[in-house]
């Protein structure tokens, strides 16, 4: 199984916590951008067809109409088929009109992430975003009523300033709206986002990590108390609803990135495009790809991969699939770091799977680490 991750780096205003390769959509050359972009669409495609398409961004809905249908069609040119199992847009509230909505059911998109972020109003300015609570009520009800049955709301805790109570009552207002999947993310502060700047100038008050161990687990509570069945350690759908896509990168499957910025793995490389939008576009029309760095990963990449990417999934790694895939049993490379993370309480092996316990899910990056090879 293969995917295609397509990006867009505009936006229409920087929220304070993003890292992503963006930049504010104005005077930017947004035409020369697609059609670089169709160009590299074009040389991926004929490596062979995608079973999920991803557009992320930056905000791709952050494109005016006529260029939003345009990047619609031309995905749709290359990569929609018949055997694609899903296909995903990322929308902000803010910008999902009921045209754009329409354009985008009429291209075959299958299913919408929504960056609501919290749907605490106070909480939404303090890390700049541009929606508020109502707003991003509004737009889901839109999105249902357009045909839309397949949406994720993405969103995040540990917040500068926020409590448990906040949390809850932004969970609450989010399962009101009885969407499919909920992804919902620990705020990492990154270096060039201004939660960083503020973090270094002594400005930034975040909750401990006893908070946060506290809120992840009221998380994790309340959505399976309400149907939603955590089946990675950020994400949490109804059955039926998992998010295909993502679940390419943690079962280490292929995937093209496509556009400025972006990450692919393709035929045991991975690579990164160059994020500069203006190099990008001469690279692509020069070479038709714009990759920038190239990295060839090894057999010993390949196996600590398989463990750290899979072990984030509820499911764990197959030891099976894990023997076919390299020839050897998980336990004749990790016998000692298995044996030692059950004896902490941190992994479980049910039947074929070796997966992470209920400790083990809040303390996940101490397990991965276990798993890098010298």
């Amino acid at each position: 199984m293969r995917g295609a991750y397509i990006h867009i780096p505009f936006c229409d205003h920087i929220c304070y916590y993003c890292d992503f390769n963006k930049v504010f959509i104005k005077n930017q050359p947004v035409d020369g951008y697609l059609n670089a972009l169709s160009q590299e669409m074009a040389y991926y495609s004929a490596m062979g067809p995608v079973q999920t398409i991803y557009i992320g961004g930056g905000t791709p809905t952050a494109l005016n109409e006529e260029q939003f249908e345009r990047l619609l069609a031309d995905v749709s040119h290359y990569f929609l088929h018949q055997g694609i199992q899903e296909f995903t847009v990322e929308a902000n509230p803010e910008n999902l009109s009921d045209s754009k909505l329409g354009l985008m059911k009429r291209y075959g998109v299958t299913r919408l992430s929504v960056g609501v972020q919290s749907f605490d109003n106070g909480m939404l300015k303090v890390i700049g975003r541009a929606h508020d609570t109502a707003g991003a009520k509004e737009a889901i009800i839109r999105a249902r009523k357009a045909g839309f049955d397949n949406i994720t709301l993405d969103l995040m805790f540990a917040l500068p300033g926020q409590t448990e109570d906040m949390l809850h009552q932004s969970l609450e207002t989010a399962l009101s709206l009885n969407t499919s999947h909920i992804s919902i993310y620990s705020l990492q502060v990154e270096p060039r986002t201004i939660f960083y700047n503020r973090m270094k100038g002594g400005k930034l008050r975040l909750p401990g990590e006893d908070i946060e161990a506290d809120m992840y687990g009221q998380i994790i509570f309340t959505l399976e108390k309400n149907g939603l069945h955590q089946y990675e350690i950020s994400n949490f759908s109804r059955p039926g609803y998992e998010g295909l896509h993502n679940s390419l990168y943690w079962h280490n499957q292929e995937y093209y990135g496509i556009g400025a910025g972006a990450h692919g793995y393709v035929n045991g490389k991975r690579y990164a495009n160059t994020g500069s939008i203006k190099k990008y576009i001469s690279l692509v029309s020069e070479r038709g790809f714009s990759e920038s760095s190239v990295h060839h990963v090894t057999d010993r990449e390949r196996i600590e991969e398989e463990m750290f990417l899979g072990l984030r999934l509820m499911e764990g790694v197959s030891q099976a699939h894990f023997l076919k895939k390299f020839g050897r049993p998980i336990k004749a490379i990790y016998g000692a770091q298995l044996d030692r993370l059950k004896s902490e309480g941190l992994l479980v092996e049910r039947g074929d799977h070796i997966a992470l316990s209920t400790k083990g899910t809040f303390l996940g990056n101490n397990v991965f680490e276990a798993f890098l090879l010298p």
